[in-house]
């Protein structure tokens, strides 16, 4: 089949760390699409995958779900932000994975004007003229179908939902507009909600000004949007590093550093039907009502090969986490094992699209497991980076200091060396080594370490709990 990784991988995998984008998890259709792109428009392909991600996350929906064990099923709802400098190329990549969805809506909402004029139109009625006009003699008011929101209220987008059980991606140019909203309207109490949100937890909204409370048992609700890298920090600030709101979000950033040179090369005439018809399949998968109007979503199960692949990541990755002394750092890690899971759905799905010819998905494989593996190896990757750029940024002017003097590649009697030069001593300056590794720091072996940049690509997690008493 196009695009599948076929074979598991080596049982005695251990995870990989690099910034590059695995483009080839994707089919072949999807992979020439994110290529031509780049070549064409310059557009990063780590923004295009990741946006398209997002796009194709939201058309699936509540229409699927995987089952990890008995009564533990995930959904594939992703909270994706694109990092990149001013002018690094973040908004065309996204815009242009959301289009299908826009076009969507846009025909939705014609839609939606012409049932809602007539609506009116019947209300305006009385019984026995509405019955004469061919009319029902209880008019209901129609439904705006859609797919995206943007600037919109927790109120708002829980009544949004209620009429769009297959789900919603809220759409923000620039996330910061996001989260610094979290208190426009309460203290707290939004922020809250894109937590359970993340969970797909039951919603209910009961506010005193609410003439009706609204309660979504089934919620499904991706966030994509593009942030600057100078921003990372605000996204850290209050209590976001310490309730597992920044552990959510899936980092994509590009290797390259530079803005975009315009380019000749066109792209392909067909390349956005090409992908809009991909999303289309996927829109076309029937989620199914209840009789209340819950969604009953498709429940895909893992193969027993593909499970040995997932559970034998998922230990190395608990001894990860177990080694680790960051507690941020295992945060993020842990989350990663949900994505896993959501992952290999994602990849499920999006190949079956890419060849309609076979039947529905029922099983979840080895090589989409293979492949979600690799997707969250990437996202770990660029993780370790978003935290080394807000440790970077945070650190006050002593400690700032004794960095900036550190030799690119130190050991722990140089560290402490030149922090005493400063006023630092000896135990201070473990601690902050210590507190800071796999962001600030990277240990080489035993007592060696290197600085690590805001966007290196080489961070390596110890597998040791080594302490630092040499």
């Amino acid at each position: 089949m196009e695009g599948i990784i076929s074979k598991p991988m080596e049982r005695d995998y251990t995870p990989t760390r690099t910034n590059t984008f695995p483009m080839h998890v994707f089919p072949d259709r999807l992979q020439r699409i994110i290529r031509e792109l780049h070549d064409s428009n310059g557009f990063p392909a780590d923004y295009t995958a990741a946006s398209m991600m997002a796009a194709i996350s939201v058309a699936i929906g509540n229409s699927h779900r995987v089952e990890v064990k008995r009564n533990w099923h995930e959904s594939v709802i992703l909270y994706i932000a694109i990092v990149g400098r001013p002018g690094a190329c973040k908004s065309h990549p996204l815009a242009f994975a959301m289009q299908p969805l826009v076009n969507a809506d846009w025909k939705n909402n014609l839609d939606y004007q012409k049932k809602y004029s007539e609506y009116q139109q019947a209300m305006a009625m009385s019984r026995k003229e509405r019955v004469h006009a061919g009319f029902e003699q209880f008019p209901k008011e129609p439904k705006r179908l859609r797919y995206l929101v943007s600037d919109v209220t927790q109120e708002g987008l829980s009544a949004i939902h209620s009429h769009n059980p297959r789900g919603l991606c809220l759409w923000v140019d620039e996330l910061s507009a996001w989260f610094k909203n979290f208190t426009r309207y309460n203290n707290g109490s939004e922020e809250q909600f894109w937590l359970s949100a993340f969970n797909g937890s039951t919603t209910m909204s009961d506010r005193k000004n609410s003439q009706n409370s609204i309660f979504i048992k089934r919620p499904f609700i991706s966030v994509v949007g593009t942030i600057q890298k100078r921003l990372l920090t605000e996204l850290a600030n209050g209590e976001r590093t310490a309730n597992g709101f920044i552990d959510r979000i899936l980092f994509a950033m590009s290797e390259s550093s530079g803005k975009p040179k315009w380019r000749e090369e066109e792209v392909s005439e067909d390349l956005d039907k090409a992908w809009a018809s991909i999303l289309d399949a996927i829109l076309s998968m029937e989620c199914r009502l209840d009789d209340d109007g819950e969604p009953i979503p498709v429940i895909l199960r893992f193969t027993s090969d593909a499970k040995q692949l997932l559970y034998e990541w998922q230990h190395r990755n608990a001894e990860m986490c177990d080694n680790e002394m960051n507690d941020t750092v295992v945060s993020f890690f842990c989350k990663l094992e949900i994505y896993i899971i959501r992952f290999s759905l994602l990849l499920r799905i999006v190949r079956w699209a890419c060849e309609v010819e076979q039947s529905t998905p029922t099983e979840i494989g080895d090589g989409d497991v293979a492949g979600a593996i690799e997707l969250a190896e990437y996202f770990r990757s660029n993780a370790l980076s978003v935290l080394t750029c807000i440790s970077e940024e945070k650190l006050n002017e002593l400690h700032r200091t004794v960095y900036d003097h550190l030799a690119e590649e130190f050991s722990t009697a140089d560290g402490i060396r030149v922090a005493t030069r400063f006023g630092m001593k000896g135990h201070t300056f473990k601690m902050f080594l210590t507190r800071n590794l796999n962001t600030l720091f990277r240990r080489v072996r035993q007592g060696l370490y290197r600085k690590q940049s805001c966007y290196s690509a080489n961070n390596v997690t110890t597998t040791e709990n080594e302490s630092e008493s040499e």
